[in-house]
C-alpha cells in the first residue's frame, strides 16, 4: 500500500537576486528503492544499473532507484516531492508553489540530515512583495526568520557584497590581492593596537587614581592624562579618513561626528579654558570615552586576525547602549558649565563690523552646539543599533 502524500512544513526567505526554501524533512536519502516487480521494464533497469556497476543488495525484496528528491521547476511553478521523516512520520511529501515573478528553472538543493535547502534565483533581480502568484499564503509556507531580512536591510548587504567585489577588482588590478590584504589588516591592527593601549592606558590610570584618592582624582584629571587624550584624539583622524577612502567599510559620516564633537570638547571647552581643567566633568568625560573605545578597538583589533570572541563582540555591541548617552550627557554638562566662564572672559567673541557693530559672544554657538551633540547622539546611536540588529538578528515580525 502506497503512504499517504502530505505536505511537508516549507519556510521561505529572499534577497534581491535568490529565493531561499527550507523543507523541514529529515532523512531524505538521494536514492528511493521500490518493490522487486516482475515486469519487462523493472528488469530492463535493473540490468541496465548492473551494467553502470550498481546493484542493490542480494535477496533484496527492492531493485529499482528513484531519484529523491524531485525537485523541478515547470512554467515558473516549484515541484516537490520526496520520501522522508515529517510532521506525520516517515511518508511521501509533496507541494506545488507558483512563483510571483519569472524564475530560472534550475533549482540548487542540499540535503542535510534535517532538512531540504533550495535556492532558486530570480530572472530579474528586484524585491517581492510575497512569493506566490496567489494573494493568500498557502497554510504550509511561512517566513524564514533564520534569514529574513527586511528590503532596505537586504540592500545594505547587497551594496556591502557589489563593494566587496569592486575592491577585490581594484585589489587584484593594483597587485596580488592576498598580499594587499595582509597589508591592509597589519595596518588596521597596528592602529587599532596603539588605539587600545592609548585608551587603556588612560582608563586603567583614572580607575587606580579613584581607588586610592576618591573624589580628590576628579579635580586634576585633566593635568594628568591630557597628553594621552590629546595623542588619542589627534590619531582618531585617521579613522575618519580610512572610511572615506575605503580602507575600512565604516559609513563616514558617523566617524567624522565622534571626531569633531569630542575634540571640540578636547581642544576647545578644555583646551583653551584652565577654569574648566579643574573640574569634576572632566573625569567622567574622558573615563566614559575610554571604557567605550577599549572595547571598540580591542574588538576591531581581533577582527582583523580574523578571531571572534564573543564576550567581547557581545560586549561590543551592547556597552555603547549606556554609555554613549552617558558621554554625551557628560559632554553637555562641560559646555553648559563653560558659557558663563567664556561670557566673563569674552574668549572667542567678536564683534560684527560697521554699521553693524553687534557683539556676537561665543556662548551664543555653545548653545546651538548643545542641540547639535543630541543631534550627533541620535546619528550615531542609530547607526550602531542598525550594527547590532545586523549582528543579532531581526526582529521576528509577522510577514506574508
Amino acid at each position: 500500500m502506497e503512504n499517504q502524500v502530505l505536505t511537508p512544513h516549507v519556510y521561505w526567505a529572499q534577497r534581491h537576486r535568490e529565493l531561499y526554501l527550507r523543507v523541514e524533512l529529515s532523512d531524505v536519502q538521494g536514492l528511493t528503492l521500490l518493490p522487486r516487480l516482475e515486469c519487462s521494464s523493472v528488469i530492463i533497469a535493473h540490468r541496465s544499473l548492473e551494467l553502470l556497476g550498481l546493484s542493490s543488495p542480494p535477496g533484496s525484496a527492492y531493485q529499482v532507484g528513484l531519484q529523491n528528491p524531485a525537485i523541478s521547476i515547470t512554467e515558473n511553478v516549484l515541484h516537490f516531492k520526496a520520501q522522508g521523516h515529517g510532521a506525520k512520520g516517515d511518508n511521501v511529501y509533496e507541494f506545488h508553489l507558483e512563483f510571483l515573478d519569472l524564475v530560472k528553472p534550475e533549482p540548487v538543493y542540499k540535503l542535510t540530515q534535517r532538512q531540504v535547502n533550495i535556492t532558486v534565483q530570480k530572472k530579474v533581480s528586484q524585491w517581492w512583495e510575497r512569493l506566490t502568484k496567489q494573494e493568500k499564503r498557502p497554510l504550509f509556507l511561512a517566513p524564514d526568520f533564520d534569514r529574513w531580512l527586511d528590503e532596505s536591510d537586504a540592500e545594505m548587504e547587497l551594496r556591502a557584497k557589489e563593494e566587496e567585489r569592486l575592491n577585490k577588482l581594484r585589489l587584484e588590478s593594483e597587485g596580488s590581492p592576498e598580499t594587499l590584504t595582509n597589508l591592509r589588516k597589519g595596518y588596521l591592527f597596528m592602529y587599532n593596537l596603539v588605539q587600545f593601549l592609548g585608551f587603556s592606558w588612560i582608563f586603567v590610570n583614572l580607575t587606580v587614581r579613584f581607588c586610592i584618592l576618591g573624589k580628590e582624582s576628579f579635580y586634576d584629571t585633566f593635568h594628568t592624562v591630557a597628553d594621552m587624550m590629546y595623542f588619542c584624539q589627534m590619531l582618531a583622524v585617521v579613522e575618519t579618513i580610512n572610511a572615506a577612502i575605503g580602507v575600512t567599510t565604516s559609513p563616514v559620516l558617523p566617524s567624522l561626528i565622534q571626531l569633531l564633537g569630542r575634540n571640540f570638547i578636547l581642544f576647545i571647552i578644555f583646551g583653551t579654558m584652565e577654569e574648566m581643567q579643574n573640574k569634576a566633568v572632566v573625569f567622567f568625560v574622558f573615563y566614559l570615552w575610554s571604557a567605550i573605545e577599549i572595547f571598540r578597538y580591542s574588538f576591531y583589533m581581533l577582527t582583523c586576525i580574523d578571531m571572534d570572541w564573543k564576550v567581547l563582540t557581545w560586549l561590543r555591541y551592547t556597552l555603547w547602549i549606556p554609555l554613549y548617552p552617558l558621554g554625551c550627557l557628560a559632554e553637555a554638562v562641560s559646555v553648559i558649565q563653560s558659557i558663563p566662564i567664556f561670557n566673563e572672559t569674552g574668549r572667542f567673541s567678536f564683534t560684527l563690523p560697521y554699521p553693524v557693530k553687534i557683539k556676537v559672544r561665543f556662548s551664543f554657538f555653545l548653545q546651538i552646539y548643545l542641540i547639535m551633540i543630541f543631534l550627533g547622539l541620535y546619528i550615531n546611536f542609530r547607526h550602531l543599533y542598525k550594527q547590532r540588529r545586523r549582528r543579532y538578528g531581526q526582529k521576528k515580525k509577522k510577514i506574508h
